[in-house]
């Protein structure tokens, strides 16, 4: 039987109990988190300091009221589920949610709550604390914002280095950096001049139609827009119809009526490499101070990019302008070349007909051959134009390959005594559809090629084989090879090995022959070791 505590004992064990208080009262009272108590129907029952702190509420205002004054009206049904939990006795840890400050200002804050048991073990409410997380919040968000301004960015990178097209480039510029910068829209003009002077063309917008600009007239000269085309310095005003360049020019003085509403301006100018300012990126938001020091200097990279991107694509239009005027030049010479070649020959196979004198005869046959020569050249050049106007015809017949190839070998048989030609042929016919004539053109090629390139051998290997879905013709050299460097340009028009002295050629016999065996649906493809030979191969489809 426990013996009663004297009154000592009672009095020692009551001031324990009252310094346990004390100290844990001073503990909820120094907390840097708000520790609040309530019942299970939602009324507070205490609130310390940090609690006052961080919602504005004194003890006095919150203890007796309805927990639900901290709660956004969209997360009330989060008060049921914890309740609901409470009664179950399980507790929350670290419930991340939103609650409302006294001035109605949203709080970030991190929940923990525990069930309070009474004597009996009964569940009688609920001991919450609330953790300020604000600023990790505002952190995280700066990251995640900033990761996605480097996305942006590398994607603004590839886009410009990847297209030569200006508008296009410009229009993926525009749209970038307008969510770059929260604007409510973003364009980019280019720098002009009209009849009555400077005057700036709109070129590409984004988060705004088109339509909201075409019923103005094209912004001029104004204080507001010199500061990027004259002085090639950045606008970024918070307020842009208190800024003391604004609304300073006739007519309107000011943006005209119906003119998208702007109160944050941010202009950055587009300087090209020779200094000239091409135009400005030009961002507007209708609040006010939309627009950081952050914004700057993100955009004004962009700008010099775009700069670079549009020097490159005026450089390439001037190429490419240049390139269709020499292939105009080109056919209209070679057009025109045919027609004295042709009375040429004709005159000299007159003139050989005629001729009794062998020597004279011979000087005739040498000229034919080197007329004959001057033909295929032209022919060539003629065939490289039509390709690059897309007028390359091609008549498809159904023919055996296995005829043409024997053919071709046969012609160089004879033309090239010295070399031997080892043909190689499957025993059944390979019926393809597609043009002899074209063909015959890029297989007489690569045999001419592999005898031409092997000047010191005797030898070439020629084959044809097929697999029931292609026909793969090759053709194996055993003389100067060609060089790594080489092998990436060889198929280009007027492409000439390095270091090949003694052998005539335009550098388009390749380059035509890629062509008319891709336009079969084929591929070509050639292995080769420097000083040791080279092996030209193509497979085009059966019929």
């Amino acid at each position: 039987m426990v013996q009663p505590k004297n009154f000592k004992e009672q009095e020692l064990t009551a001031q324990d109990d009252f310094t346990k208080q004390a100290m844990l009262a001073a503990i909820v009272e120094s907390s840097e988190d708000a520790i609040i108590s309530k019942r299970l129907d939602g009324i507070i029952t205490s609130w310390n300091q940090s609690a006052c702190r961080i919602f504005g509420y004194t003890e006095e205002e919150a203890v007796g009221q309805s927990i639900t004054m901290l709660i956004p009206p969209g997360r009330l049904n989060e008060e049921d589920e914890i309740i609901a939990s409470l009664k179950k006795g399980q507790k929350i840890d670290h419930f991340q949610t939103v609650r409302l400050h006294k001035s109605g200002n949203p709080v970030d804050i991190s929940l923990t709550i525990s069930p309070i048991k009474n004597q009996l073990g009964e569940i009688i409410g609920a001991s919450k604390i609330a953790r300020d997380i604000s600023e990790q919040v505002r952190s995280m968000a700066l990251i995640q914002k900033y990761t996605e301004n480097l996305e942006t960015l590398n994607h603004i990178g590839r886009s410009i280095s990847e297209k030569m097209d200006v508008e296009v480039v410009l229009q993926r510029v525009t749209d970038a950096t307008t969510k770059l910068t929260g604007a409510a829209f973003g364009s980019f003009f280019y720098n002009s001049v009209n009849e009555e002077g400077n005057a700036y063309m709109l070129y590409t917008l984004s988060g705004a139609p088109r339509s909201a600009f075409q019923d103005f007239p094209m912004p001029r000269h104004t204080s507001v827009f010199s500061v990027s085309f004259d002085d090639k310095a950045v606008l970024r005003v918070d307020d842009i119809t208190a800024d003391h360049r604004y609304g300073k020019s006739a007519p309107y003085f000011g943006m005209p009526n119906g003119h998208l509403e702007v109160r944050s301006f941010f202009s950055v100018p587009v300087i090209s490499n020779s200094g000239a300012v091409i135009g400005s990126l030009i961002f507007g938001h209708p609040d006010k101070g939309v627009f950081k020091e952050e914004h700057e200097a993100i955009i004004c990279s962009v700008a010099s990019q775009a700069a670079i991107a549009i020097d490159n694509s005026k450089l390439f239009e001037e190429v490419k302008s240049l390139s269709a005027k020499k292939d105009e030049f080109i056919a209209l010479a070679s057009h025109e070349l045919k027609t004295p070649l042709t009375s040429v020959k004709g005159y000299l196979q007159l003139l050989a007909k005629r001729q009794s004198n062998e020597t004279d005869l011979r000087f005739v046959e040498k000229s034919l051959s080197q007329l004959e020569k001057l033909n295929l050249l032209i022919d060539d050049m003629l065939d490289m134009s039509r390709i690059q106007a897309g007028k390359l015809a091609f008549n498809l017949e159904h023919f055996d390959l296995k005829d043409l190839v024997a053919d071709v070998a046969d012609t160089f048989s004879h033309t090239t005594p010295t070399y031997k030609i080892d043909l190689q042929l499957p025993s059944q016919a390979v019926f393809i559809n597609a043009d002899h004539q074209r063909l015959e053109q890029a297989i007489t090629n690569l045999v001419g090629n592999a005898i031409k390139y092997s000047p010191k051998q005797d030898r070439i290997e020629v084959s044809l084989t097929a697999d029931g879905r292609n026909a793969k013709f090759s053709v194996k050299d055993y003389g100067i090879g060609l060089k790594p460097e080489q092998l990436t340009q060889l198929f280009s028009r007027f492409y000439r090995a390095d270091g090949i002295k003694g052998i005539s050629g335009l550098g388009l016999g390749l380059y035509l022959t890629k062509q008319i065996i891709e336009r079969h649906g084929g591929e070509i493809s050639v292995e080769s070791e420097f000083g040791a030979g080279s092996c030209f191969s193509f497979s085009i489809p059966l019929r």
